[in-house]
């Protein structure tokens, strides 16, 4: 996984204002400071400060509170640190006392006293390393909302994957006892039904494993089913298969409307020339509007029903969530399903 350049940007940001902060400072200080000034001040007290803010940030917050959970542990090593520190700045004042103990304001030399350098060190002290645990808790937060993010983006994919490996057995199924019923019987149409379902599998295999695929090309493969689907009836099937819009500029999630023609098929009346399944497919910029009407058949029930309407829904709750509208009605002679998707 790339890692993320969001702590590196944050950290120098926040070193950054401390810079222009200790700039703007000395820039409006009105006094003459030596070298060994600037680097007791801002060289070692600097680098102590430095010091606390990232062994709160890499030691104690890691091991302490991620890690172990020992939360009044890490709060004594919090003020043991800023003890620690507030001692060894002092310790430094106190041999330095001509750099350390005196500063310039309004154009006058003034004095701490070691008891004021000490609480100012301690303020200071404490500032980094607050400063050091929100940068950490914000670093934190955010890179568990990606990896959040990441591991939900990845548990969809492996559930579309899991449906889809779920629709290709399911199809393959129904589809060879198709064939195999071609074969019994010694049919002709039985080479025929082959190389329909081999033009069928290779668009499943190899042109459909991409996030989405041209509505022209799904068009296809829906028109492949239903030749293939022709051949077994020995008096005909009857559809109408209506397109309309702009089918070729349009693109949508591969093998999401085979079901409900499969179902027409499965469940329905194909051999009446009064009653044809009508499938109609309408596509403009925003909306594909898809339908398939089937007459109800009495004899041809599925006692253990099929994955297929079921499957695609959960497909559509994932790909198309609030950008779909499946309206389904089982009336007493006629199936009809009706789905709108926001493209």
């Amino acid at each position: 996984m790339k890692k993320s350049k969001g702590p590196l940007i944050l950290h120098t940001i926040f070193w950054v204002l401390i810079l222009l902060f200790i700039t703007v400072v000395v820039f409006f200080e009105k006094g003459k400071h030596s070298l060994k000034d600037y680097f007791l001040s801002f060289g070692v007290l600097g680098i102590i400060n430095v010091s606390l803010f990232y062994i709160n940030y890499i030691f104690l917050i890691p091991s302490l509170i991620k890690k172990r959970k020992k939360y009044w542990l890490y709060i004594i090593s919090f003020f043991l640190l800023i003890i620690g520190g507030t001692f060894i700045k002092t310790v430094i004042a106190v041999l330095n006392p001509a750099e350390l103990l005196t500063y310039t304001m309004n154009g006058k030399e003034h004095e701490f006293t070691v008891n004021q350098f000490a609480i100012n060190s301690v303020f200071s002290a404490g500032f980094f390393l607050i400063c050091s645990c929100i940068i950490k808790f914000t670093i934190d937060w955010f890179s568990n909302e990606r990896i959040q993010r990441n591991l939900e983006s990845e548990r969809r994919e492996m559930e579309l994957q899991f449906l889809k490996s779920q629709l290709n057995p399911h199809f393959l199924f129904n589809s060879l006892n198709n064939i195999y019923s071609l074969a019994y019987q010694k049919s002709d149409k039985t080479a025929d039904a082959i190389m329909k379902l081999s033009e069928i599998m290779r668009y499943m295999i190899y042109e459909s494993n991409t996030p989405t695929v041209a509505l022209s090309k799904e068009v296809d493969y829906l028109t492949n089913y239903i030749e293939l689907q022709k051949i077994r009836f020995k008096d005909g099937a009857f559809v109408e298969l209506s397109l309309n819009g702009e089918i070729d500029n349009q693109k949508i999630v591969p093998l999401m409307l085979i079901s409900f023609v499969e179902n027409a098929f499965k469940h329905g009346v194909v051999n009446d020339p009064a009653e044809p399944v009508k499938i109609n497919i309408i596509a403009n910029q925003k909306i594909l509007h898809f339908s398939v009407i089937n007459k109800k058949s009495q004899q041809n029930k599925d006692a253990q029903g099929g994955v297929g309407l079921t499957n695609v829904e959960r497909r559509l709750q994932l790909v198309y969530p609030d950008r779909y509208k499946l309206n389904v009605v089982n009336s007493a002679t006629h199936y009809t399903c009706e789905l709108m998707i926001d493209i």
